[in-house]
């Protein structure tokens, strides 16, 4: 398969997408400017001819997989691994194999179904743009970037990833593995900033090779170069394709020098009170008792603040008699 080919279409990402964020120092933009264009658009074939060679097959990535395939790929793996996604999402296309299918269903029934991917929320958004799919664009998911956008829960990244992957248009795809790439490869930073900056967006669009299909296997290609090799905590620079053109090589791999990395904790958490609550109601096949809720967390403040944040975020709905349930509505 060369590069460019269409018939590789859809090439989605299959790496860690989680949207942490890593900390750098103000420097980002000159150091990004200081890389002259002609390098920058050396790195398209190296890293393009890597992918090629070494992409993982991933039901995602395959031509059945269709755009609303690549669709749910997409909420699914925002900070969630591979191999926790894979089970879910064969289970999900089955049960819904497009959009109507799922909207036709109550929201509950895909927090549900989402098991214990994590972060929930993800499962009522992919709903909601499922059910406006179905209402706005008779049941197909949307070609144009703008379309895509519109879509309730379809934020800059998934409209631009689905437009790349599924449909092979030109849009700079950029999630934490990409930025972590970038700052390394072309910024000589060991990792990106906190949160993603408007140099960063520059430096991404900058990259973009100029026709549209080479422009989405290169999104696909820099996304599984900093899933596999480009890695955050031990990166594989004997296995790069660019090493040789890694400006944070070339500095002699600096450490980093900004605050520390965010980590994010579990144990003790809302979020796993959060979670345990959602694990008792998923397998409920009736209302459950707020007497039956009490028993999955010893700690009353705590448990109460985690049930009625679900609440609020729509995941639970209450009833009378202190019942509680999926969402129906």
């Amino acid at each position: 398969m060369q590069p460019g080919d269409p018939s590789a279409w859809p090439f989605l990402r299959g790496g860690l997408s989680c949207h942490h964020r890593f900390a750098m120092t103000a420097t980002t933009e000159t150091a990004a400017n200081a890389f002259p264009d002609h390098d920058r658009t050396d790195l398209h074939a190296p890293v393009v001819d890597w992918f090629d060679a070494h992409a993982r097959d991933l039901p995602w990535r395959r031509p059945d997989a269709g755009a609303w395939g690549v669709m749910v790929s997409e909420f699914m793996l925002q900070q969630t691994p591979v191999n926790r996604v894979l089970p879910v999402y064969e289970q999900w296309l089955e049960r819904w194999p497009r959009p109507a299918d799922l909207a036709g269903e109550a929201p509950g029934e895909a927090v549900r179904a989402w098991g214990r991917l994590g972060y929930p929320r993800r499962a009522l958004r992919l709903h909601g743009a499922a059910a406006a799919i179905a209402e706005r664009h008779g049941g197909d998911v949307p070609t144009k970037h703008a379309q895509l956008l519109a879509l309730p829960g379809v934020g800059e990244y998934t409209a631009a990833a689905v437009a790349s992957f599924a449909y092979g248009q030109r849009h700079a795809v950029l999630d934490t593995n990409v930025r972590r790439v970038f700052a390394r490869a072309v910024a000589g930073r060991q990792y990106p900033p906190n949160a993603t900056t408007a140099a960063e967006r520059k430096l991404a669009r900058s990259l973009v090779p100029e026709d549209d299909a080479t422009a989405a296997r290169w999104a696909a290609a820099t996304m599984e170069l900093g899933a596999l090799v480009c890695t955050a905590r031990s990166p594989e620079c004997g296995r790069c394709p660019i090493a040789s053109r890694c400006a944070w090589q070339l500095a002699g791999a600096p450490a980093h020098e900004g605050p520390p990395r965010r980590t994010q904790a579990y144990a003790g958490t809302d979020r796993q009170v959060r979670g345990r609550l959602l694990a008792v109601l998923r397998e409920a096949t009736s209302p459950v008792p707020q007497t039956v809720l009490d028993r999955v967390w010893h700690e009353p403040v705590q448990r109460a603040r985690a049930l009625d944040s679900l609440v609020s975020d729509g995941l639970v709905e209450p009833l009378t008699g202190g019942l509680y349930r999926l969402p129906q509505r």
